[in-house]
């Protein structure tokens, strides 16, 4: 009877497998609601393959919309970046502060469970999709047109791989799974493979199947711009191998010689691959090679366009992989200013850290005092400074639905009378609408884009600057085009803030830097100051925010501590599920946990 299921049947109870995505055929029930046959799924007479694209569509959805995802704030709000509005202990505060075990664990971000089943779905996909007679095709990397069983199946591998690197930086070297697709009574007590073999089989998978995936611009655009491509496979190769690359996991592993967290030994050479690895996709794909992508800035656009309105091509091509939002103003509503009314109130979520403002320089590129010819102006701090600064953050004397934000103490964007009020003095306005000169909010698409063409260039810059005793050339035009991009001034030498002749160490905090800037909300600060191995040092210092008070016809800026957090060495990973561990003898436990 095993082998009859285990051949048969889509066994929900104890799987975990979600398959709302599968519906009955004119009310005829063909299984018990807690079986379904992969006969019926994968159906050899199916043509058109209705079910099985259904459960693809489920697969996809184990790939989360990072837009205040982890119990409604961003992740951002657990790093110094941002803190959250919410004063009942929320899981980005749970996270911040390091108040979980391998029991009470924070499940909105450590999703051991929800990984594991997008990987169980993707091999049920895998083992049987080809069995489906799709007459449907698609034109792959190669340009050869095939039946649509092939990109499936790729489609399929490639989310296995991107769960798989999910579950990695979090945990280190986890189990695993090959093609198999367990049921219960199965052995499952299964060890971690090490942190080495997860990454070889990640970055393998990404190799074998690039090509069977589509490439863009693709003929059926409208209907899977929002599958993976070519081009994702090979941006999430460039990740994943930067990441392995990076101090955490290559040169100071927290506990030395072991492999279930990172490398035997330090070898500077992982650097040179994840540079090759984001050249490969610059010297392709960007604006030097086919084309496809580049950063978005003509046209008209700016830096916000990127992560909004429906995904097109040819006014977009900075996005390389994305997860469709709806057409709504939840964004707006959750993270914007409070004090407007009510169409236009905001909840102030996620409440950006003066040491974000901080991180931004001054137009020219450089911090005043210095070296920018630009001086800090007591009464306007915000005045000649990077613009990306207020298209990602809401100051006081910001533009904001046709008023003037006053985020002063008691001021009326930001009412003191308020049990959640802005401790920061900051808002949040990045990947929301341009709503300067509206009266009130209006319904905007918003993307989460999971991977875009600033990503592949900062990756490159900091690989190749880690690879070489000093930075090149390539180095510093990779960091130069996101600044000219941004609206930084060219300077006299076209150096975009850059210093002549710069030694590692100085092209490093400025790319660690870039990074943070650039990427401000997009779920890689959290991750960066980790693998980089400095959140321990980070931590050391407050969080803070602004105290601002108005008199008469001055306003006067004082600095505050905020939050208050250390951080222990052990919380560079998340701890294995307790349950997991107690069930399997051959499950060991991330260092100190």
């Amino acid at each position: 009877m095993m082998s009859m299921i285990r051949n048969k049947y889509l066994t929900l109870i104890g799987a975990g497998l979600l398959f709302a995505a599968v519906s009955c055929t004119d009310g005829y029930e063909p299984e018990p609601v807690e079986l379904v046959s992969i006969d019926f799924v994968f159906s050899k007479t199916d043509s058109l393959g209705t079910n099985a694209v259904k459960f693809m569509n489920n697969i996809y959805s184990t790939l989360q919309n990072g837009h205040n995802r982890v119990g409604s704030d961003y992740l951002d709000a657990a790093s110094d970046d941002a803190i959250s509005i919410n004063v009942s202990d929320p899981d980005v505060y749970k996270l911040a502060m390091g108040r979980y075990t391998a029991s009470t664990r924070v499940e909105s971000d450590m999703r051991w469970k929800e990984y594991y089943t997008g990987i169980r779905k993707a091999n049920i996909m895998i083992n049987h999709i080809d069995v489906v007679p799709f007459m449907l095709t698609y034109v792959n990397s190669k340009g050869e047109k095939k039946p649509l069983n092939f990109t499936m199946k790729a489609e399929a591998r490639f989310l296995r791989a991107y769960f798989y690197f999910e579950l990695v930086k979090r945990y280190g070297g986890v189990p695993l799974m090959g093609d198999e697709v367990h049921i219960l009574g199965d052995d499952m007590e299964i060890p971690r493979n090490t942190f080495e073999q997860c990454v070889k089989y990640i970055v393998d998978e990404l190799d074998e199947i690039k090509d069977d995936l589509r490439t863009n611009p693709m003929p059926d655009f409208e209907q899977y711009a929002h599958t993976p491509t070519r081009e994702t496979c090979l941006a999430l190769k460039s990740r994943v191998l930067l990441y392995a690359a990076s101090p955490l996991f290559n040169e100071r592993p927290i506990e030395k010689g072991n492999e279930l967290i990172g490398y035997a030994s330090y070898d500077s050479e992982r650097w040179n691959e994840a540079a090759k690895a984001a050249k490969a996709f610059i010297d392709e794909y960007g604006p030097d090679g086919n084309g496809a992508y580049g950063l978005t800035k003509d046209n008209g656009q700016d830096f916000r366009d990127v992560f909004l309105g429906f995904y097109n091509k040819s006014n977009n091509p900075e996005v390389i992989f994305y997860r469709p939002g709806g057409e709504n103003k939840s964004i707006e509503t959750n993270n914007g200013p409070l004090g407007f009314s009510a169409n236009s109130l905001g909840k102030g979520r996620t409440l950006p850290t003066q040491n974000l403002v901080d991180a931004f320089p001054m137009k020219d590129g450089m911090f005043a005092g210095k070296g920018s010819k630009y001086q800090f102006n007591q009464a306007n701090p915000y005045e000649n400074r990077d613009p990306r600064l207020d298209y990602t953050v809401l100051h006081h004397g910001s533009s904001w639905l046709n008023n003037t934000l006053d985020i002063s103490t008691g001021g009326v964007n930001n009412p003191s009378n308020s049990a959640e009020y802005s401790k920061t003095s900051y808002y949040m306005c990045k990947f929301m609408g341009k709503f300067t000169g509206e009266s009130e909010y209006s319904n905007k698409i918003h993307l989460w884009v999971m991977f875009r063409y600033a990503e592949m260039l900062l990756n490159y810059a900091e690989a190749e600057n880690e690879y070489l005793s000093a930075p090149s050339k390539d180095v510093y035009d990779a960091i130069i085009a996101l600044r000219a991009r941004a609206g930084i001034e060219p300077g006299d030498k076209s150096l975009y803030g850059l210093k002549e002749d710069m030694t590692q160490k100085e092209m490093r905090e400025v790319i660690q830097n870039e990074r943070r800037i650039e990427m401000a909300f997009e779920e890689q600060r959290y991750w960066d100051i980790r693998r980089w191995r400095i959140a321990e040092d980070i931590f050391k210092e407050p969080l803070k925010g602004l105290e601002i008070r108005v008199r008469g016809n001055s306003t006067i800026f004082n600095e505050v501590n905020v939050l208050s957090t250390t951080f222990d060495v052990k919380r560079y990973f998340y701890p294995i599920p307790y349950t997991e561990v107690v069930k399997n003898d051959n499950m060991i436990q991330n260092p100190k946990w």
